[in-house]
């Protein structure tokens, strides 16, 4: 008889990011968050266009890649969508996301693998820390690997000031 294999909490967690991130409207790659505390989800955000305003899937292009060919990580000002962390944090009270656990996976639209290297970008960064979230846990190149950011090292060591002798 095969024993049953229950998921750990952690992958859990992502498997719902990850369902959350199939509602994105993002032509080159999509996210899905959730906010965790006491073993509750806060709420949910993923990768897609402000409200009222009409997605890439719809309009069928992306503004960043066509203002931005060449360029595969910043310009974030050309983009029309609001990251998953974003949407997540501005459905939830700052309260319940004191000492609470971002949950974070992102996947590629073209191949539909898992965003190696995966990260919050610095505005969802900047963000995260003042909403007082404590850490955040990021799936990996597969299901299993994951990576754990304790948010107090983004304070600790603010790779802004790298190389800055500001003390």
């Amino acid at each position: 008889m095969e024993e049953n294999k229950r998921v750990d909490k952690i992958n859990y967690y992502l498997d719902i990011a990850e369902a959350v991130s199939e509602r994105g409207t993002c032509l080159r790659k999509n996210f899905g968050c959730i906010i965790v505390k006491n073993d509750e989800i806060i709420s949910t955000g993923y990768t897609g266009s402000p409200r009222g305003r009409i997605n890439c899937i719809d309009l069928n292009f992306c503004t960043k890649k066509e203002k931005f060919p060449n360029i595969h990580h910043g310009g974030y000002d050309a983009c029309r969508s609001v990251h998953a962390e974003q949407n997540a944090m501005i459905s939830a009270s700052r309260k319940d996301m004191m000492g609470s656990t971002m949950y974070l996976v992102g996947k590629r639209v073209d191949t539909g693998v898992y965003e190696p290297g995966a990260n919050s970008c610095q505005m969802c960064r900047k963000m995260i820390i003042n909403a007082g979230i404590k850490e955040v846990i990021i799936r990996g190149k597969t299901k299993q690997e994951y990576l754990i950011v304790n948010v107090d090292d983004w304070v600790k060591n603010d790779d802004l000031l790298e190389g800055r002798n500001i003390y």
